[in-house]
């Protein structure tokens, strides 16, 4: 089964009103081209699932957003995105801010295909107490009492994986995959975009193979990208691009961040995009960060 698609067929299989899971973490291995892609598009009142970096404030920014699940929304050296900051701080969106292992246990219900799964993170906090729609239960065996953290269930997840074959087998080349794994098993449809489309071959290298994370059953397309995490880091192809983010965050803060599209994204490629911010070779020579 071809699997491979253009970022645009890709993202038609989005609608107004979905619920979007955006794998990646913070500015790590994000799928921003399909980001912009859904810029680009018509869709809007999304309800967004993420570790969330640029993805998430770019698309409350472009108003496609209603509300956003987050454990974090976070440049790193922007502790708090810009984007996202403004839509949070006007009262644009909905939130239900939670704390990040709590998210984790979300995506694992829903992957799992269960309506919750009881934890003791949260339990006691404000985390809890600010949002009614967490619910405290009993323990059947025990004096305990449990947060039963609600299944994060998707419509639609973006992931940005390193390499895939045509047949949705994805490589995660990072040294960390973060949720993605989770992701893609999670939402009922799963868009990957890639660095690189290899043949299947390339899988039967037992080292390769352990980068592989979920099935291929759980891809729906695979769109070739070549630097389409740009700004956001593709460990170990690229790393994420400072000055770009720099320039998007002083744009979201001058009120200025409709410039920022039309000049990145209205009315532009993908290929366009890319060559305004130096090309592939520019993206590809960009350091990796060191922790």
């Amino acid at each position: 089964m071809n699997k491979l698609q253009t970022a645009a067929e890709a993202i038609a299989s989005i609608k107004s009103g979905m619920t979007i899971g955006i794998g990646g973490w913070g500015p790590r291995r994000k799928p921003m081209a399909l980001v912009r892609e859904l810029m680009r598009s018509d869709v809007t009142d999304l309800t967004v699932v993420a570790y969330g970096g640029a993805d998430v404030g770019m698309l409350c920014a472009s108003g496609k957003v209603k509300k956003v699940i987050f454990a974090f929304v976070s440049l790193d050296f922007m502790p708090l995105e810009p984007g996202f900051r403004v839509a949070r701080q006007s009262g644009a969106i909905e939130v239900l801010e939670i704390d990040e292992g709590m998210m984790l246990q979300g995506l694992r219900a829903a992957s799992w295909r269960i309506p919750f799964i009881p934890t003791n993170v949260g339990l006691g906090t404000d985390v809890v107490a600010r949002n009614p729609e967490l619910k405290v239960i009993d323990s059947p065996y025990d004096d305990k009492e449990w947060v039963a953290m609600p299944a994060l269930n998707m419509d639609v997840a973006l992931i940005h994986a390193t390499r895939c074959d045509e047949r949705g087998v994805c490589e995660i080349a990072s040294p960390d995959v973060y949720m993605d794994d989770l992701f893609a098993r999670a939402a009922k449809h799963t868009i990957v975009s890639c660095d690189e489309v290899v043949p299947t071959e390339h899988f039967a290298d037992p080292a390769v193979a352990r980068s592989v994370f979920w099935e291929r059953c759980h891809t729906q397309s695979v769109v070739h990208i070549p630097g389409g995490a740009h700004p956001s880091s593709s460990d170990p192809l690229y790393g994420f691009d400072v000055k770009h983010f720099k320039a998007y965050g002083e744009a979201v803060g001058a009120g200025e961040f409709d410039a920022y599209v039309d000049a990145h994204v209205r009315g532009k490629t993908e290929q366009d995009y890319q060559a305004a911010v130096g090309g592939l070779d520019a993206i590809q020579a960009l350091p990796l960060p060191a922790y």
